[in-house]
């Protein structure tokens, strides 16, 4: 982990790039994981991962701490969780951190490709999956099954709208 190598920076610009993307569509969203939280994230458990690889011929092994960095990962994560009347909130931002996480320790171990892939999946299935999600529970609440008689009278008002 030398700071005078092209591949120590290539690996910080990555985790904050991935990091930073996730965190930018939960910033704007008003989630409370947002760009800053997510961009340590990620480069923090890319540097964990380093670590541990640079430890591996000294009696350390990398397992373990990708093994401490999850379980610590899964804390924080649970930290986002609230129970609110009977309702659970920030499931997806502990989701999220989740996934920062497992990016991370991708670009500590070289896989700077496969993380910025992961990354955009994950700014994928946090935008188009909810625009999927809320038409379909919109066309549930309405009723639309494709029968326009039921839905209009004679007048053709729709007071569903």
């Amino acid at each position: 982990m030398d700071p005078f190598t092209a591949d120590f920076w290539i690996a910080v610009g990555v985790a904050v790039l991935c990091g930073g993307l996730i965190g930018l569509e939960r910033q704007l969203r008003g989630k409370p994981a947002g760009l800053r939280t997510s961009a340590l994230v990620c480069l923090g458990t890319m540097v964990f991962i380093r670590q541990g690889e640079l430890l591996r011929g000294e009696g350390g092994d990398a397992t373990r701490v990708l093994g401490q960095v999850v379980t610590g990962i899964g804390f924080l994560g649970a930290g986002l969780m609230m129970a609110k009347g009977g309702l659970v909130r920030g499931v997806t931002s502990a989701a999220v951190i989740w996934v920062l996480a497992g990016i991370g320790a991708m670009i500590g171990v070289g896989g700077y490709a496969g993380a910025v892939a992961l990354a955009l999946v994950t700014l994928f299935i946090l935008s188009v999956v909810e625009f999927l999600e809320i038409r379909l529970a919109r066309q549930l609440r309405r009723g639309d099954h494709g029968s326009a008689s039921t839905r209009s009278d004679a007048t053709g008002d729709d007071d569903n709208d």
